[in-house]
């Protein structure tokens, strides 16, 4: 017999088949107020079943067993509790590449392509992208910034830090997986376990300002670990903290990027001033945001 959590989904005959099982999932979804119903559907449908999505579309009238309804059935109800597919599915793509994601690590979002892209502009500017070069991704949560970029610079070496350990060694399984042994990762604060020159440092640092974080959608609010999104009273503590380390361990001539929070680019970029970095316009994102911004150490 199915769940109780599977029966609510089937007609009264007890069957339902690849194609229905999805049509019930996009209309609960659609109900709840879940803003990509049909597309969490097809992908939880194709987890659960193992099958990528050309063969669920072919497999649309085979009828589901016990467990199979069972299975999709607790991810739609742990989606009904605003858990991300990404979390319920233990993956999410970022810059083309696979990576796993735990509780330990937020789940990587489109907007954060933003700053591979300003960072891969910064290089360059400065020369060709098989030039050697050491990268420090501040943060570095999945390692999803600088396993992203490893994979467009060829001869680049890059060091992740985190706080958190998981994160860690969920970064580092990450770059096993993906054959990036140019990637190593530490748990530190930021930078503190870091030695320079480096050519570039990259950040997607906590920004939101702690007060604001209540008011989150519940997919981040409820499930993206506090410490990767609370950047204090005015969101800035993290800003802060890069401004005063990075000079330090940038060569001349190299280029910090971070990532920013709505409304941030003036603060960020006062900030980089005062640490005698050269802030450039913000580069926006895909919804017209200033969403990255690159600031240069002068010689």
């Amino acid at each position: 017999m199915p769940s109780t959590d599977a029966a609510v989904l089937l007609p009264q005959d007890g069957t339902l088949s690849i194609a229905g099982m999805r049509r019930a999932l996009t209309e609960r979804f659609h109900a709840a107020g879940i803003g990509s119903p049909e597309l969490d559907a097809r992908v939880l449908l194709c987890h659960g079943l193992s099958l990528d999505h050309a063969e669920l579309a072919a497999a649309g009238a085979r009828l589901l067993d016990t467990r199979e309804q069972d299975t999709i059935a607790e991810f739609a109800r742990r989606r009904l509790t605003r858990e991300p597919v990404a979390r319920i599915v233990g993956s999410k793509e970022f810059w083309s590449l696979k990576l796993a994601v735990d509780s330990s690590t937020l789940v990587p979002r489109p907007e954060t392509e933003t700053v591979v892209e300003a960072a891969l502009a910064a290089i360059d500017a400065d020369g060709p992208r098989t030039q050697a070069l050491r990268i420090a991704d501040l943060g570095t949560g999945s390692g999803a910034l600088l396993l992203a970029l490893l994979a467009e610079l060829p001869n680049a070496f890059g060091v992740g830090t985190d706080t958190s350990f998981g994160a860690v060694l969920t970064a580092q399984s990450n770059a096993q997986r993906l054959k990036f042994g140019r990637a190593a990762f530490v748990a530190c604060d930021l930078a503190a376990a870091l030695g320079g020159p480096f050519d570039l440092i990259v950040s997607n640092p906590p920004y939101i300002a702690s007060c604001a974080i209540a008011t989150l959608a519940p997919e981040v609010r409820d499930f993206d670990p506090h410490a990767a999104l609370d950047g204090g009273p005015d969101g800035l503590d993290f800003y802060r903290l890069i401004a005063a380390s990075a000079p330090a361990l940038l060569k001349a001539g190299g280029a910090l990027v971070v990532e920013l929070g709505i409304g941030q680019a003036p603060a960020v970029a006062a900030l980089f001033s005062g640490a005698r970095l050269v802030p450039s316009p913000p580069h926006y994102d895909l919804q017209g945001l200033p969403r990255a911004i690159t600031a240069k150490k002068v010689a």
